[in-house]
């Protein structure tokens, strides 16, 4: 039986911070990035409702405008501007940089698997649902 290829991957949390001046934030999203496998991906709540009952204080079209752009960056689709026509490595240098907004990735953290996808899938699963 042959061992599955492991790769190293990074990923970031993002989270809705309705007040930036107070800190408070409620995770809504994953960001990873797998170097080695050629991989960025993400995974967040995109359905308005949710959001609104997750975090009411918060400019609900202003936070899925941020969403779908970051969406189309992971994908390299070219609607989300320049920044999504950089490399995989760039990309999410460039969304995990910090920023005070209403949207803030949380300090990246590493791991090492065998499928990226499926490890975007469990944080997910671990740190919003």
């Amino acid at each position: 039986m042959t061992e599955p290829t492991l790769v190293t991957y990074h990923f970031t949390v993002l989270r809705a911070v309705p007040h930036v001046h107070t800190g408070v934030f409620v995770n809504i999203g994953v960001v990873l990035h797998a170097r080695a496998a050629e991989f960025l991906g993400m995974r967040a709540i995109m359905d308005e409702h949710t959001l609104r009952t997750r975090v009411p204080e918060i400019d609900v079209e202003l936070l899925l405008r941020y969403l779908t752009s970051y969406d189309a960056i992971c994908r390299g689709d070219e609607r989300g501007g320049p920044v999504a026509l950089a490399s995989r490595s760039e990309r999410f240098h460039w969304i995990t940089a910090p920023r005070s907004d209403v949207l803030q990735p949380a300090p990246v953290h590493e791991g090492v698997c065998a499928d990226p996808a499926g490890a975007l899938s469990d944080i997910f699963s671990d740190y919003v649902t």
